[in-house]
């Protein structure tokens, strides 16, 4: 079997100290999500197995993410790359689009996935398009755990950024993750854009740390700096 970083960083999550946090996210409405690398590979492997089984996604597909920065997005993310996805970042065509706004885009797509952002969300509030997927009611009916049915290749584009740049699966800690220290945790800023936040939290997590993100109507107060441990912020 051929692995590629991401897939290494995922066994560690769920190996390593497998009960931490590390990812916390801070939404409107006092919505503080945390996931622990057990629970973080809990949800990538669900999501793995939605565009592998029931969206027939192959390495070397392309995946949009028209997400903002937010926890579901960094899933979403990683569930591609460990399925062998290019994740598209600069808005470029796609055979799959995941999104928290799907009306109008179905047309131009294999697959349109409506991610609704709330927590507690279990389906897409109102209606959907024709033929989109309803990521809230799906996922959670899928395996806890991945078995890829094609190696992804080392080689092939796993990101594309907002200003075009390539990222191959084999570079993505070495050169599409920002470095930080051991152990970090980490506050990652919504408003700083999803690329941002992917770069940050892939470095903290290769550095065993941990990540808080925190949605731009959040104020970063010192009582959250304490409860969350960030230091640095």
């Amino acid at each position: 079997m051929t692995t590629i970083p991401v897939t290494d960083l995922l066994g560690s999550l769920r190996s390593g100290n497998s009960t931490a946090p590390r990812l916390t996210w801070y939404g409107p409405d006092s919505e503080r999500v945390e996931l622990s690398g057990r629970v973080l590979d809990n949800w990538v492997a669900k999501t793995s197995n939605l565009l592998q089984d029931e969206l027939d996604a192959e390495p070397g597909m392309r995946l949009r993410l028209a997400l903002p920065a937010h926890w579901k997005a960094l899933v979403w993310a990683l569930a591609g790359w460990q399925v062998g996805l290019e994740t598209v970042l600069d808005g470029g065509p796609a055979d799959f689009l995941a999104t928290d706004d799907p009306a109008g885009a179905v047309e131009q797509h294999d697959a349109v996935i409506a991610v609704a952002l709330p927590a507690l969300a279990m389906r897409w509030t109102g209606e959907l398009p024709a033929g989109c997927f309803d990521y809230a009611a799906d996922v959670r009916s899928h395996g806890d755990v991945f078995m890829p049915h094609s190696d992804p290749d080392p080689s092939a584009c796993a990101v594309r950024t907002q200003e075009g740049r390539i990222i191959r699966h084999r570079e993505l800690i070495s050169g599409f993750a920002l470095p930080h220290t051991e152990g970090a945790r980490l506050h990652i800023p919504a408003d700083k854009g999803l690329e941002s936040a992917l770069a940050n939290a892939l470095g903290a997590w290769q550095q065993d740390g941990s990540v808080v993100l925190t949605h731009p109507d959040v104020a970063l107060t010192g009582k959250l700096l304490a409860d969350e441990r960030i230091h640095g912020s």
